[in-house]
């Protein structure tokens, strides 16, 4: 087995995808609708998507602009090659247009491998 995506439930759907792609550095790999079920859903992730990398599900519930955060939901750990340099060990975290936290950790095995924020 493996992970194959995580899904987070977003307010707006192109301040999402922006947020990803322009401040994280990931890829839109596809989208889709639904008009049935009145939702729609980006896929975001690095590299082509799937085999080998997780990616993130933002889906677009038509009408929904925002959702409560809740207690239970903690961050998604993003690996990063130069998150703040110095040190071997980074980590820190942003926090996406619908409140989810991101963490971002650099590993000094992580330095330079050139996927890193825009």
């Amino acid at each position: 087995m493996r992970l194959l995506h995580t899904m987070l439930r977003v307010g707006n759907l192109q301040r999402s995808i922006d947020f990803y792609t322009k401040v994280l550095g990931m890829n839109l790999l596809r989208t889709s609708e639904n008009p049935e079920y009145k939702y729609s859903l980006a896929f975001v992730g690095y590299g082509e998507g799937n085999p080998g990398q997780a990616e993130i599900e933002l889906t677009y519930n038509w009408g929904t602009e925002s959702y409560e955060m809740g207690t239970a939901y903690g961050h998604i750990a993003l690996g990063v090659p130069d998150a703040v340099k110095g040190g071997t060990t980074v980590i820190a975290f942003v926090t996406d247009p619908d409140g989810y936290k991101i963490e971002l950790i650099q590993r000094q095995d992580d330095a330079g491998s050139g996927q890193g924020l825009r």
